[in-house]
């Protein structure tokens, strides 16, 4: 079985966020496709079966699948405007987060994604020590989201993962405004066995409806500063968030798989 190794959001490889794409004929068991993402080990391995005039698309982390994710959507996109239908410009795809589109727009790949409804919480004693900070403001969606007063503590922060384990939330993101894009942010996953997320998509359909009021402005630049780092391009549309970013592949593998 082919599997591609995807960079996304960002046009150079060794940067922006990996993503291992598998393109199939069916579906497999989802013990293997847990034990394929557990394998490559990375963020997400994304998997896709394609219909009639759309593809069915799953991601999975080492930990579990997960119901929404940018990064891989944008990878797989990626992989089959330019691997398998290169006449293609749009792409539709069946998740259990509804009906995705990806518009290929010269160079960027634009998604269109969900915008999670955020609620504020309490800053309490357990979120400050987790992630070794006070934040200035929290909010809850599907993920814990810290908002922080400047770009350089969102770039020195050392979160204790077996503590953010126990905060509410999938995921955690941290943001702040740039002075070099609009906002930056770092994303956190250990409940899915994933430390820090180099580029974290469905991240930004938290962070981006934040900064989006909060700036009253509907376009957002904004810059994942993990260690790897990654730029998007947001754009907030009614409850919908427009993601758009570069790719380019890193890798093309047969893996051999018991079938």
């Amino acid at each position: 079985m082919k599997q591609y190794v995807v960079d996304a959001f960002t046009d150079k490889i060794f940067s922006g966020n990996p993503a291992a794409i598998c393109i199939l004929d069916t579906w497999l068991n989802d013990e293997l496709m847990l034990n394929i993402a557990k394998e490559n080990n990375l963020s997400e391995t994304a998997f896709a079966v394609k219909g009639t005039d759309s593809y069915r698309l799953r991601w999975f982390t080492p930990g579990g699948e997960i119901d929404l994710c940018g990064h891989a959507t944008l990878a797989c996109a990626y992989v089959i405007m330019n691997e398998y239908e290169k006449d293609k410009q749009r792409i539709k795809f069946l998740t259990q987060s509804g009906i995705l589109e990806v518009q290929k727009n010269g160079e960027l790949y634009e998604m269109d994604f969900p915008a999670y409804s955020l609620k504020p919480v309490q800053i309490t004693k357990e979120i400050s020590e987790a992630i070794g900070k006070e934040p200035i403001e929290a909010y809850i969606g599907r993920d814990l989201l810290c908002v922080f007063e400047n770009e350089e503590t969102i770039k020195n922060l050392n979160p204790q993962m077996d503590l953010v384990k126990n905060l509410g939330g999938l995921l955690l993101h941290v943001t702040a405004q740039s002075e070099n894009t609009d906002i930056v942010s770092r994303s956190f996953a250990p409940k899915l066995n994933v430390q820090e997320d180099p580029v974290c998509g469905s991240g930004h359909c938290h962070i981006i409806p934040y900064w989006s009021k909060k700036l009253n402005k509907d376009y957002i630049t904004a810059y994942q500063t993990s260690s790897r780092g990654g730029m998007l391009y947001c754009h907030m549309k009614d409850d919908r968030v427009i993601l758009s970013g570069k790719a380019v592949i890193y890798s093309v593998a047969d893996i051999h798989i018991p079938l």
